[in-house]
This record gives structure tokens, sequence and C-alpha cells, in this order.
């Protein structure tokens, strides 16, 4: 026969004390103990999944490219203020507060573990140095293919360097200007000795 809603309701959750229709006794302290059981259940599964959300390593190469002090190429700590210059990151040394620049996830297999922004690699397949060495006037890649080949797109010499052909190893296409006039030849053709002033 039809119910009305309140019948519906009370063969649903009958009042304290009684039973269920099928034998299955349902009274106020059973049903509230049920539902205090679940609810706190459902806390601890949301807290547990909370702090093993916090545990997780984060990803070392997301959202972590900035620009470090004399437009170099960075990687932001997780304060997202400290920019770290991409030659400090994986030297051993923390630089980020909670060592983020450290990690193992970041530099377990370098530079395959380095996010893509981080690297420059030379032309000699097997080399590779940080982007922020890129330019950088310094021979780091050994072959000069970081400050003077078409992939390094390297500007000309700023006001602080000299432009020539440098007899010395560390230096590719431009010298440091404080070399000029020292009694050392620099350049192949001794113009840092006799054309350039410091």
């Amino acid at each position: 026969t039809p119910q009305t809603l309140p019948q519906a309701l009370t063969s649903l959750f009958p009042p304290p004390g009684h039973c269920h229709p099928r034998g299955a006794c349902t009274g106020c302290t059973q049903r509230h103990l049920c539902i205090s059981a679940v609810a706190l259940l459902v806390l601890v599964a949301a807290l547990a999944l909370g702090v093993a959300l916090a545990l997780l390593p984060r990803a070392p190469g997301l959202n972590r490219f900035c620009t470090a002090p004399n437009n170099r190429t960075g990687f932001l700590c997780d304060d997202r203020v400290t920019c770290v210059p991409a030659s400090w990151v994986c030297d051993r040394v923390s630089n980020c507060r909670n060592g983020e620049d450290e990690q193992e996830q970041l530099c377990g297999d370098l530079p395959h573990s380095l996010p893509e922004y981080l690297v420059f690699h030379c032309s000699n397949p097997r080399s590779w140095v940080y982007a922020d060495q890129r330019c950088n006037r310094m021979n780091d890649c050994g072959d000069c293919s970081d400050e003077t080949g078409s992939l390094a797109a390297c500007p000309p010499c700023g006001w602080e360097w000299w432009s020539c052909s440098p007899v010395h190893y560390d230096f590719c296409s431009c010298i440091p200007r404080r070399l000029c006039r020292d009694g050392i030849q620099h350049c192949l053709g001794w113009s840092d000795e006799f054309i350039c002033t410091p």
C-alpha cells in the first residue's frame, strides 16, 4: 500500500529503540555511532592524503624558470622569490632555503635529470654546460661552441670586453678589458697591447 512521506521516513529511520521490520535494530545510538565512525574515517583519509601530497617531492622543472642577476637563466626556489643562477644548481651547496636546488630528483642523473632550460648542449654531443654559462665570454664547452657557435647565438662583446682572437684557451672571441695593456699578449694580433684601453 502507498505510504505517506512521514511513514516512509519512519520505515527507513525508526525512532530510537525500535527495530526495522526486517529485524535490524537501528536505534538512535547505533545510527549516530555509525555516522560518527564514517565521518571520522573520511576525516582521517583526507588528512592522510594531505600529508602524502605534502611529502611528495615537487617536480623540479615545473614552473621554476626565472631570470637571475645579470640577466642569467635561473632556477626558482620554493619561496617563489629566490632565483638561483643555473650553474649553482646541483653544485652540492644548498642555495634555496629548503635545498630544492640539490634534490636527488633534480641532480641524480646530470644533465638528463635537469630541466632543459638549465642546460646548453655543446657541439660535442658528450659535452654540456649550464645555460647561464652560454655567452659568458668564457670557453666553458672547450671548443667555444657556447660562445661562437650558431646554437649559442651570442651578442657582440660588450663594453667591458675587447673583441679579438684570443691566444689563451680560456677565452673565445673577446677578452676582458682589464687585460688590455698589461704587458702580456692575449690577442693574436697584439691589439690588446697596442689598441685596446682598459
